[in-house]
């Protein structure tokens, strides 16, 4: 079994966590074709590439190739600074952050407080975290080209922490422009001021993404560690190949064909570690906590007794081992806050750690009023870690007594569809799964899917006025105690109205050709810059 690193209150605290237009000309060519070139196989195939639109994953690694953020997260859980420095007032009210100099956006424009005012407020708007700090927030502003000044209503710890985390809605920073894009529509070009420039002309969704090293970036002079420090980039140009078979991609990073794959099968695992020309390495070792969430808006989960009846059919042990299937990787958990850590409680979370739930669940489902509405379950079987849950759910559930239909898709569709609030016949949907890393789900306010927000909220919108009074409690407490217990009660109350089911969580190993090094671990990984190449 794997074990999360134990961490004091303060760094707990800090641990959180397709529509597009063609660039200029400069972009849109292949500047560096002929320079040192990466080539990866990533967990997903890239089709969305607002980071902000979405919290998945493949588009937050898309947005730290493109994107910077004002502060950023370093591997002792600390926020430093990324584009800007800060002061804080003695009455903890004021924040004041100061551009670096020379920070300029890709089309050459220069990067101003405006910009990074009107970023923090789209991100705030639909980031969980975000939005509490706005809860907190009486104005932001740009006081100066270079100055940002944010005054609170009243003291609130957590304001670095929320626009350094690490994952998954970051905080990136983007031209005024682009930033006055409403949050539920996906901006209409690529313009950051980060390490490499997008390559507009050449993204084929379902085949490639191609960045190039972006000449006028001034890394930090610290080093790079997790998203902080000096994010110098050594190769010219990486390219995102899509293989949704992980034989195929297996075979091309022994072939030499690809260099890096994100996400190594675990059954061929034996095989890589015999290869003395690859290196296997978990670079997030705080892993994932794979979960699966209910449409709260559309029967048959408008009815909490349903969703009850659907969490006692649910088994933690069965899921881990389909998806996992090796020890060495896998972790009972029923914790909604991450398992060894100073939150961890399992409080509601029995019959899903224990798997004696069935017979429950088929009397629970019998005295629900379910009356035979199939539940659509959305299938993705393009990705690795993604495959197994919702066909082991969609069984357990069918043995329980509900009807089940189980489409089949790919990941990129459910990222788009799950936005969908239409009911199920109209392509809506009933449920999915998903994977948060440990840093995205380790408190109540970093954890997106335990929001009570209803229609502001995640994906499945539900909505618990309980809950979001007990987060705002959370964060006006100093008291680590109180914070135990206050997340206790927030789990208590997310388990009694099943906001989500936590199914475990697990490791996964990354694998990389020796021609690589300087490969970065971190929450939020793969980054690929302080990354060379040897040809």
């Amino acid at each position: 079994m794997f074990h999360f690193m134990r961490r004091g209150p303060r760094a707990f605290a800090s641990t959180l966590a397709l529509s597009v237009v063609a660039l200029s000309t400069a972009v849109a060519s292949p500047v560096f074709a002929a320079g040192k070139t990466l080539t990866a196989v990533l967990h997903s195939d890239l089709r969305i590439i607002d980071p902000i639109f979405t919290t998945a994953y493949i588009t937050r690694d898309h947005g730290y190739m493109v994107y910077d953020t004002l502060v950023a997260t370093d591997s002792n859980f600390k926020v430093q600074p990324q584009m800007a420095d800060w002061k804080i007032s003695d009455d903890k009210l004021t924040y004041t952050f100061t551009l670096r100099d020379g920070l300029k956006w890709h089309d050459g424009a220069p990067v101003t407080a405006e910009d990074c005012v009107a970023s923090l407020k789209r991100w705030a708007a639909v980031d969980g975290m975000g939005q509490k700090l706005m809860d907190f927030t009486a104005s932001i502003e740009a006081t100066d080209a270079k100055t940002i000044t944010l005054k609170l209503k009243e003291p609130y710890g957590l304001v670095l922490d929320s626009i350094g985390k690490p994952s998954s809605r970051v905080a990136f920073m983007m031209p005024k422009r682009l930033a006055e894009t409403p949050a539920d529509k996906q901006i209409p070009e690529q313009i950051g001021s980060g390490p490499f420039k997008f390559v507009q002309g050449e993204f084929q969704p379902g085949v490639k993404a191609v960045y190039v090293k972006n000449t006028d970036y001034v890394p930090r002079k610290e080093p790079a560690s997790w998203t902080s420090g000096g994010k110098v980039v050594k190769v010219d140009r990486v390219e995102w190949i899509t293989m949704p078979d992980s034989q195929t991609a297996v075979n091309a990073l022994q072939s030499g064909d690809i260099d890096f794959m994100e996400n190594l099968p675990f059954d061929m695992l034996p095989v890589l570690e015999a290869n003395k020309e690859l290196k296997i390495e978990v670079l997030n070792k705080f892993g994932f906590q794979t979960l699966g969430r209910m449409n709260f808006l559309h029967p048959p989960f408008d009815n909490v007794k349903v969703r009850r009846a659907a969490l006692l059919a649910m088994n933690q042990k069965d899921v881990l081992d389909a998806l996992v299937g090796n020890a060495k990787y896998q972790k009972i958990c029923g914790a909604f806050f991450v398992c060894d850590t100073p939150l961890a409680t399992d409080v509601g979370s029995e019959t899903l750690v224990k798997g004696n739930g069935m017979a429950q669940a088929k009397k629970a489902l019998a005295e629900s009023g379910y009356d035979g509405t199939p539940i659509v379950i959305m299938a993705p079987g393009d990705v690795t870690t993604l495959k197994a849950q919702p066909i082991v759910a969609a069984q357990l559930l069918r043995e329980a007594g509900f009807k089940v239909d189980l489409q089949a898709t790919d990941w990129q569709t459910v990222v788009s569809r799950r936005a969908s609030q239409k009911p199920p016949k109209e392509g809506g949907w009933n449920m999915f799964f998903t994977n948060w890393v440990a840093a995205d789900v380790s408190n109540p306010i970093a954890n997106l899917s335990i929001s009570g927000l209803g229609k502001k909220g995640w994906f499945g919108w539900a909505e618990d006025t309980k809950i979001e009074q007990l987060k705002d409690a959370f964060v006006r407490t100093a008291s680590v105690e109180e914070q135990k217990k206050i997340a206790a009660d927030i789990q208590k109350q997310a388990y009694e109205q099943v906001i989500y089911i936590p199914l475990g969580q697990y490791l996964i190993p990354s694998g990389w050709r020796k021609s690589l090094n300087g490969v970065l671990d971190g929450p939020a990984t793969p980054v690929f810059w302080n990354v060379d190449k040897t040809e």
